[in-house]
Order: structure tokens, then C-alpha cells, then sequence
């Protein structure tokens, strides 16, 4: 961990404790930091933002529920980020996760300095992962997207180091394969597992 990673922890575990003591303010504060990365995270787990947005609201209201027993044997994003996984994994259970149409949901608003080459990479590393089982994803977007160890990973997924480590493997295999695929070139040969 970095200074601004132990810094932003220890900001964490000051709201959590105000939150305890019912805080709303201190809530709030914690929702608005971790909205875009439960958001960016619980995408890969489902395509549908109904889910995820009720998923969000769901792991946020348990954290207020629990802030004061918050042992803090791991860092406070991995706690929220265990939480929004199970609490994603029983909304899939409840909902599936085939997407609703495009007509029922809100417009997306997206951001004035998206470009069409940020878009288009998006999309293209989007199908990739699409192509990825769930478990998979997760794991990427965790490793990857929100920085967190194999340790971490394996106490949010609630799993072995060994299985996140597989199902890390796997999934560069997959896409050092789809990738190229998608964009028109031939695929790479697989990798041979050591």
C-alpha cells in the first residue's frame, strides 16, 4: 500500500466510526467516494444498472448498519467491496442478469472529455470481458481496476489466494486470445500454465 492508499484507509475508518455513532453526514461522504467504484465494479459482475444501483444501495446500507463492527482486519475498501460482491452475487440470484431494455432505463450521462477513441477502446476491451465468466471478470476488475492484492481479492470473493490466482490466469489467457480476435487479428497461441 502507498502513503495515499493508508491515507484514504485511515480517512475511511474515521467515517466508519462516525457512522457508528449515526453520522449521516459521515454516510454520505463514504457513498459519494465509493459510488464510481462500486459502479465501475459491480458492471462487471451484471449488465443491468438497476441491479447495480440497487446492489450500491444495498452494500451502503448494510455498511451503516455494521460500521461499528468493522474490526479492521483488512482495509475498509475491501470490506465495502465484499459486501457489494455478495450483496451482488444474491441480486443476481433474485434478478438475473440478462439486461432490460434500453427504452426503461435513465440516459447514461457521460462525461464532456470522453473521446470517440476512449469510447471505442472501451467498448473493444467491453466485449473482451463480456466474453469472461463473472467470477472472472470480478477478479479482473479488482486486480486491475480498483488495485487490490490477491490477498484482498480472496477475502472479498470469500475463496482461496489459489482460486483467485486461477481464475486470474485463466482470464489473461482469454482475453490475450479474444482481443485480438475482436480487432481483426489472429489469435495468440495459448499459454502454457506453469
Amino acid at each position: 500500500m502507498n502513503d495515499a492508499d493508508i491515507d484514504a484507509d485511515v480517512t475511511d475508518r474515521q467515517l466508519l466510526q462516525r457512522m457508528s455513532a449515526g453520522d449521516r453526514v459521515a454516510l454520505e461522504v463514504l457513498y459519494r467516494s465509493y459510488h464510481g467504484r462500486l459502479c465501475r465494479f459491480l458492471a462487471r459482475l451484471t449488465r443491468r444498472p438497476d441491479v447495480i444501483e440497487e446492489v450500491i444501495n444495498d452494500c451502503l446500507w448494510i455498511a451503516w448498519q455494521k460500521a461499528g463492527s468493522f474490526h479492521g482486519d483488512s482495509r475498509v475498501s475491501t470490506w465495502l467491496m465484499g459486501i457489494a460482491y455478495r450483496c451482488g452475487l444474491k441480486a443476481l440470484r433474485q434478478h438475473g442478469d440478462e439486461p432490460v431494455e434500453d427504452d426503461a432505463m435513465p440516459e447514461r450521462r457521460t462525461p464532456a472529455h470522453d473521446l470517440d477513441e476512449d469510447r471505442e477502446l472501451r467498448d473493444w476491451l467491453g466485449k473482451g470481458l463480456a466474453r469472461l465468466s463473472a467470477d472472472q471478470r470480478v477478479v479482473i476488475e479488482l486486480v486491475y481496476g480498483v488495485g487490490h492484492t490477491l490477498d484482498e481479492v480472496a477475502v472479498i470473493m470469500q475463496c482461496p489466494v489459489g482460486t483467485v490466482k486461477a481464475r486470474l490466469f485463466h482470464a489473461r489467457v482469454k482475453l490475450r486470445n479474444v482481443l485480438p480476435a475482436l480487432a481483426g487479428d489472429a489469435p495468440i497461441h495459448k499459454e502454457q500454465q506453469p
